[in-house]
């Protein structure tokens, strides 16, 4: 089942605009957009399906769920991004703890609006409680770049850097926060809400499988952004608090880029995004290429163990995708 007809794109874009309106699209904290959708000259709204006219539209149906061993996760889906098609879809908008996947946010606002080779000072507030926690490894005092940051990030899914990125931006973790819920709304991502950079688990921070492909898609058209989620590893040279060198060598926790896992015949990987905590499970988010150089978005969340989640990634992506 593909569903990318006029109907469901109305439908779509309907029930966007319908919560900006009258809920301020479900965030419990953010108010109404300011200018949630353009205007023309007589101020009058432009035609809803310019809002879903570049997107993979469909219904809350499931399907593909018998051709694969889709019990091995909770929610999954893959979006064929060329031809604006939904090849694969389960639990697309189930409310899902998101895990270090939420750090697509994170960068997608930090690449859009900053100079990346700006310097940044480690604050000890940033790094404070890093113990048991994913991390880069920078420390109080560091001073390094944007781009340095952006790569710890999203290589080794570093919680600090999260956490470093999101006060240089908004001064607080908790603005930024703001800031990701804005952003998310812009986007349509209607079922989300953050409370932080990193991903780390709170009741009140949750997305779907359908709101992260609509976060993903609008990442991976910045060239910066697809340059970092494929590389395989990065040598980050900064200084700490007394101005003695720091090198550091980040690899990227993608099996498929790592060379772990080996993705179907005809399936490029370009890269994505890894997520794990008890409360999520295993998550990834994809961005490869087929045979016929489309561009395809696939997304596995809350699967029950690392083999599971890569297993069914590829069965999605050699069932579907090619």
């Amino acid at each position: 089942m593909k569903c990318i007809n006029k109907k469901c794109r109305k439908l779509l874009c309907i029930l966007c605009m319908a919560a900006i309106f009258i809920t301020g699209c479900g965030s419990k904290e953010s108010g109404l957009l300011e200018n949630p959708y353009s205007l023309t000259e007589d101020n009058t709204a432009v035609s809803s399906q310019f809002f879903a006219q570049n997107l993979c539209v469909t219904d809350n149906v499931d399907f593909g769920i018998d051709q694969v061993s889709s019990d091995y996760a909770e929610g999954a889906g893959a979006f064929n991004l060329t031809t604006q098609e939904v090849l694969y879809s389960h639990n697309l908008f189930e409310k899902l703890y998101p895990a270090s996947t939420t750090k697509i946010m994170t960068a997608y606002i930090i690449i859009k609006n900053c100079d990346l080779d700006e310097k940044v000072t480690v604050s000890t507030e940033a790094v404070a409680n890093m113990a048991d926690s994913s991390k880069c490894g920078v420390a109080a005092g560091d001073t390094l770049t944007v781009r340095d940051l952006l790569y710890g990030l999203m290589l080794v899914s570093g919680n600090d850097a999260a956490n470093v990125l999101a006060e240089y931006y908004s001064g607080s973790i908790q603005k930024f926060a703001e800031e990701m819920n804005k952003e998310a709304l812009s986007l349509g991502a209607t079922h989300t809400h953050f409370v932080n950079a990193n991903g780390l688990p709170d009741d009140d921070h949750y997305t779907t499988v359908y709101d992260m492909y609509l976060i993903f898609q609008a990442a991976i058209q910045l060239q910066e952004f697809e340059d970092i989620i494929k590389t395989q590893s990065y040598d980050a040279s900064y200084t700490d608090t007394n101005g003695n060198t720091v090198t550091k060598t980040w690899a990227n926790t993608n099996q498929y880029l790592s060379g772990a896992v080996q993705a179907p015949d005809d399936i490029t990987v370009i890269g994505g995004k890894t997520g794990t905590t008890n409360a999520a499970g295993y998550c990834l988010v994809l961005y490869s290429k087929n045979k016929n150089g489309d561009d395809i978005v696939s997304i596995v969340f809350k699967a029950e163990g690392r083999s599971n989640l890569y297993a069914l990634m590829n069965q999605i992506l050699s069932t579907f995708a090619n």
